[in-house]
């Protein structure tokens, strides 16, 4: 498992302003019926993991095992603190690393780490097995700590409309959006040498609404989706600490242009 320590001052609750400003595009299929929608995934999965990290190659094959079980959201970030061992993770954000930063003081802790998975929000492991994932996610189920507020999605004309069920708390409604397969060649670093497949890499976080616990139903303007950069998207409704940074996930869908390959 390798470790990061804090090394730069997390800037989230400016970077979650900025993003509630910025717009969103949907999902650019050929045809109204095309997109798909997936409403009740057993949890969230979000794993933290690096090109430049010889200790992930099998978080992300343990990911692309929860990616084909097609029963969760799974979102994975490509982190940019191991750059500097010689490979440049080429789907690394430094978004994506606050991001991982901000959970980290979420949780208490001084530093980060490579592979985690933050499950739900609100608890993190080692990323690798599959299995124990699973059962930690039906764990936390059973404990009331599941996705219990329903969200939609779809697609009308040339907007996205979201709707969010009632419940309790406030929390936001965040918009991820991921590249659902690429394989990528490492030519330098931890992992030379390797054609390694890379699940649901995320490109884009924005926040676009806030939650108090009514239903709520939100319609954002289209922007072409299918490119090289995104062809599918999350769906988080996810509460904030005292101090801004993301806590426990309580509702998730996912929508993609049209299925991967698996």
């Amino acid at each position: 498992m390798r470790h990061k320590n804090f090394s730069r001052t997390t800037r989230w609750a400016t970077a979650w302003a900025l993003m509630a400003l910025a717009g969103v595009f949907l999902l650019a299929a050929p045809d109204p019926g095309s997109a798909q929608e997936f409403t009740q995934p057993k949890g969230v999965v979000e794993l933290f993991t690096s090109q430049g990290c010889r200790s992930c190659p099998p978080a992300d094959r343990a990911f692309e095992q929860l990616v084909r079980q097609g029963d969760v959201v799974a979102l994975s970030y490509h982190v940019d603190y191991w750059n500097y061992l010689g490979w440049a993770d080429t789907l690394a954000s430094p978004e994506n690393t606050e991001r991982q930063y901000a959970y980290a003081k979420s949780f208490g802790r001084s530093g980060v780490y490579t592979p985690q998975a933050v499950l739900n929000g609100r608890e993190h492991l080692k990323g690798t097995d599959a299995a124990e994932i699973d059962g930690r996610l039906a764990n936390m189920h059973s404990a009331g700590h599941g996705l219990v507020v329903p969200i939609r999605a779809k697609r009308e004309g040339d907007h996205l409309t979201i709707s969010v069920g009632a419940g309790q708390g406030k929390a936001n409604v965040v918009v991820v959006y991921f590249r659902q397969h690429q394989t990528v060649e490492v030519l330098k670093g931890e992992n030379v040498g390797k054609n390694l497949d890379y699940w649901h890499s995320v490109t884009d976080v924005q926040t676009v609404g806030m939650w108090d616990g009514k239903a709520l139903d939100i319609t954002l303007p289209a922007r072409p989706m299918g490119d090289d950069k995104s062809d599918g998207c999350a769906i988080l409704l996810q509460a904030a600490d005292g101090s801004g940074n993301p806590s426990h996930i309580v509702g998730a869908t996912v929508m993609m242009e049209k299925p991967a390959t698996l």
